[in-house]
């Protein structure tokens, strides 16, 4: 079969080698299990449910600005506390559906990290509790082999050129690594954010900011290629510069492509996995409209078959589904995958 070039106006494809480095960053159970010994892919759910009664609350800060400071935490703590309920629910029903990773939702602590109402677990005063059901999620996934991750929202950007918003960034991916801690997961995926009018020096910013952020940070971080500026292409030099994973998105590479063929940005990413001894990450989505006409960017409610790569068919490795009908487009996949093969 031929190989599938991305979809759109393409350029001149770029000859890109990948330095041989090493990591001495732990993986996570599901990563290197996953990648010793499954023989296919694992598909994943994104953050909600469509169906399945589990439901995450969360509040603004305009809501708890209205209360004082000891009416704020008992509101935070009952939300944090259902979240953590709802958390170990989800894992729980992914395990039960088949389903082999799970991506949590960033604000699972809504507005901890705010200014003004922000706070931490030990403020809260169910506390013991809440970090005792992280601890149960945590369990159960690396007893399930059940893959969890992080997609923090766009507006943590690494690559701007005002330093306020780096130090928003920061402090978020602060709380999302020390979550990701409490659940176990070793994947936060970034984008790299916009261009500035100059790809170089963004991306040039992104590598001085990563080099000085915390350990449990670095470890964690991805990036993924997007649908408007930032493609297979630009960002392997800079997986490749700071040995960290790329996470690859192949509707995005339909969207935006760069010469590659889906094959070779496949077997590129997955290579940035495969050096640290991990199972690749990518992800999968369907146009709305379809590829005949309209803006092919935003996502189905399912996943169209044929947007699911050949290639990737008989490869270990995860695939995050992005579909607006969460749960029930993963188990349509599924079981039109499972029986194709």
């Amino acid at each position: 079969m031929a190989r599938e070039r991305a979809r759109g106006k393409t350029s001149e494809g770029k000859k890109i080698r990948l330095m041989v480095y090493t990591s001495h960053h732990t993986c996570n159970h599901a990563d290197t299990m996953g990648f010793n010994k499954r023989d296919s892919m694992r598909f994943g759910l994104c953050c909600l449910f469509k169906e399945e009664k589990i439901a995450f609350r969360t509040t603004t800060a305009k809501v708890l600005s209205t209360l004082p400071r000891g009416e704020q935490l008992k509101k935070l703590s009952t939300i944090c506390h259902n979240n953590s309920e709802s958390l170990v629910r989800a894992l729980h029903t992914v395990q039960r559906l088949g389903i082999g990773a799970f991506r949590i939702m960033s604000p699972l602590f809504p507005r901890m990290t705010h200014p003004e109402v922000g706070y931490t677990l030990g403020n809260l005063p169910d506390a013991e509790t809440i970090g005792n059901l992280l601890a149960e999620a945590r369990s159960f996934a690396h007893t399930h082999d059940i893959r969890l991750s992080f997609h923090p929202d766009q507006f943590v950007v690494l690559s701007s050129p005002r330093p306020e918003v780096i130090a928003n960034s920061i402090r978020e991916l602060e709380y999302q690594a020390w979550l990701a801690e409490e659940v176990g997961a070793n994947i936060i995926n970034l984008h790299a954010g916009g261009v500035y009018g100059d790809k170089s020096s963004a991306l040039q910013r992104f590598c001085e900011v990563f080099a000085d952020l915390p350990e449990n940070i670095r470890s964690r971080l991805t990036l993924e290629n997007d649908d408007v500026s930032y493609t297979v292409s630009d960002l392997l030099p800079v997986c490749e510069k700071l040995a960290i994973p790329l996470v690859y998105d192949v509707h995005h590479h339909r969207c935006n492509p760069d010469g590659l063929s889906v094959e070779e940005a496949t077997e590129l990413a997955g290579a940035t996995w495969h050096r640290r001894g991990r199972e690749q990450y990518c992800h999968l989505s369907s146009p709305k409209s379809g590829w005949g006409g309209g803006d092919p960017k935003p996502h189905a409610d399912y996943i169209h078959p044929e947007d699911l790569p050949d290639f990737w068919r008989d490869r270990a490795m995860t695939v995050d589904i992005e579909a607006k009908a969460k749960e029930l487009a993963v188990i349509r996949l599924m079981t039109t995958f499972h029986h194709a093969r």
